[in-house]
C-alpha cells in the first residue's frame, strides 16, 4: 500500500521539512538518530520550537489551540518529524490528559491547564496503574476521601513514567467501595509538589530511570481539581485511553526505524556479505515492512473516522498491538544484524553528554541493546496486548 499525496499534501510535506531542516536543534537530532539519551531540557527546548510555530497540538481544536490540520497532515508531520529525528512530543499532557479537560472538564479548568500544556510550562504524567492493579485497572486501591472541599488521598501509583520531572499527575482513585468496582473511580489532577506524595525511581531494563514509584500520604487535593463528576472516572479513563493506544502505533517512528534498520543491514556483513542480502533476513525485513504499511492505512482510516465525528470502535486496540509488535520486531532485526557487538553494556556510550572514549564495535551498536530491552515493555503499557484481545473478542466477535 502507497500513500498517494495530492499536490496540496506534497506541498505541505515540503513546509514541514523546511520547517524541520531550519528549526531541529542539530544536536538533538543527532541524539535522537543515534538512540542517545533525550533530557527533559532537550524535550522542553524542541516543544517550545514547536508551540512559538504554532505546531504542538495537531490533534487539538483549533479554538484551544491546535492546527486544523487533516488527518493526512497529521500524519504526514508525525512521520517527517520521526524522520528528521526530532524527539516525540512527551504525550501526558498534550497527547493524554489535554482531550479529557477539553471534554469532561468545565471552563475554568480548560483556562488553568490547557495554556500550560500547551507551552510546556506545565509536564504532566500518568497515575493509572498500581501494585497488583494494572491491566486489572478497575481493581485499583488508591483512596480518595472526600473533607470538606479537598479529597485526602492515599496509595501508590507504580510503573510512572516521568515522574521524577513532572509538575501535575492525572490520576484514578476510588471514592467508593460499593457496586461495580468502575462505578467508584473519580479522576483527580493532582499537584505534584503537594505535601506527601514522594517519588521513587524504578531502573529498568535498558538500565535507565524513567518510570517510578509514587507514593501518596495524606494528599489534600482541592475539589475543584476532579475532573467532571465523582465517580465517573472510569468512563474519562477509556477516553483517554483510546487517544494513548492511537498514539502507540507509532507509524512515523517505527519507519525511522526501519530506515535505520536497512541502512545497518547493508554494513554489517554475514558470510562476506551484506546481511541484508541474506534471503532468510531479507524475507523478515520486508514482512515488517509490509505490517508496517498496512498499519499505516489502519491509522489513517481511524484518524479520518474521528475526524468525522465517526465512532472509533476496537480499532486503537488493533493499532495497539500491531504497533507495538512491529516496534519489538524491528529491535529483534537490529539486534540480529549487529550481533555480538549488541553484548557489551556501555550505558556511557549512549547516555552520557561529552563521553568521548571509543565504543566497543560500531558507533550505532551501544544504543541497540538498551533499545531492544526497553521496548519489551511496549506489549505492556497502554492496556497490555493480552487485554487488547480480550476487548477485540468481546467487541468484534462478541465473545
Amino acid at each position: 500500500m502507497d500513500v498517494v499525496l495530492s499536490p496540496q499534501e506534497e506541498s505541505f510535506r515540503q513546509e514541514v521539512r523546511a520547517f524541520l531542516k531550519e528549526k531541529l536543534p542539530a544536536d538533538i537530532a543527532e541524539k535522537t538518530g543515534n538512540g542517545f539519551r533525550i533530557s527533559k531540557q532537550d524535550h522542553v527546548r524542541w516543544q517550545k520550537i514547536l508551540h512559538e510555530k504554532g505546531w504542538i497540538a495537531p490533534n487539538w481544536p483549533v479554538e484551544h489551540g491546535g492546527t486544523g490540520w487533516t488527518p493526512m497532515q497529521k500524519h504526514i508531520f508525525d512521520e517527517e518529524c520521526a524522520l528528521a529525528g526530532a524527539p516525540m512530543v512527551i504525550p501526558f499532557g498534550v497527547t493524554m490528559v489535554a482531550p479529557v479537560i477539553m471534554k469532561f472538564g468545565n471552563d475554568a479548568q480548560k483556562q488553568r491547564f490547557l495554556p500550560r500544556i500547551l507551552s510546556s510550562d506545565d509536564w504532566w504524567c500518568q497515575g493509572y496503574s498500581e501494585p497488583g492493579s494494572g491491566s486489572d485497572l478497575a481493581s485499583l486501591r488508591t483512596k480518595a476521601v472526600l473533607d470538606g472541599d479537598h479529597y485526602v488521598v492515599n496509595g501508590q501509583k507504580t510503573w510512572t513514567t516521568l515522574a521524577q520531572h513532572a509538575d501535575w499527575m492525572f490520576t484514578l482513585v476510588r471514592t467508593q467501595d460499593t457496586g461495580k468496582p468502575q462505578e467508584g473511580i473519580t479522576f483527580l489532577l493532582i499537584d505534584m509538589k503537594s505535601p506527601g506524595i514522594s517519588v521513587h525511581p524504578i531502573t529498568t531494563l535498558d538500565g535507565s530511570a524513567e518510570i517510578n514509584s509514587v507514593f501518596l500520604e495524606d494528599v489534600r487535593v482541592p475539589v475543584e481539581n476532579r475532573i467532571g463528576e465523582e465517580g465517573k472516572g472510569w468512563t474519562y479513563a477509556k477516553y483517554l485511553l483510546g487517544h494513548e493506544r492511537t498514539s502507540i502505533a507509532a507509524v512515523g517512528r517505527s519507519k525511522a526505524q526501519l530506515r535505520k534498520l536497512k541502512g545497518i543491514a547493508r554494513t554489517e556483513l554475514a558470510g562476506g556479505k551484506p546481511i541484508i542480502e541474506d534471503p532468510d533476513y531479507a524475507r523478515r525485513l520486508a514482512q515488517i515492512e509490509i505490517d508496517l504499511l498496512s498499519l499505516e492505512s489502519l491509522v489513517l482510516r481511524t484518524l479520518y473516522a474521528e475526524s468525522e465525528g465517526r465512532p472509533v470502535g476496537a480499532e486503537p486496540s488493533f493499532l495497539k498491538i500491531k504497533g507495538t509488535q512491529i516496534q519489538q520486531g524491528l529491535t529483534d532485526l537490529l539486534m540480529e544484524a549487529i550481533g555480538p557487538y549488541a553484548a557489551p553494556y556501555q550505558p556511557e556510550a549512549f547516555r552520557d553528554e561529552g563521553w568521548n572514549e571509543e565504543p566497543v564495535g560500531p558507533d550505532y551498536g551501544p544504543a541497540l541493546a538498551p533499545l531492544y530491552f526497553n521496548w519489551r515493555k511496549a506489549s505492556i503499557y497502554g492496556g497490555s496486548n493480552e487485554i487488547q484481545k480480550n476487548i477485540l473478542a468481546k467487541m468484534v466477535l462478541g465473545l
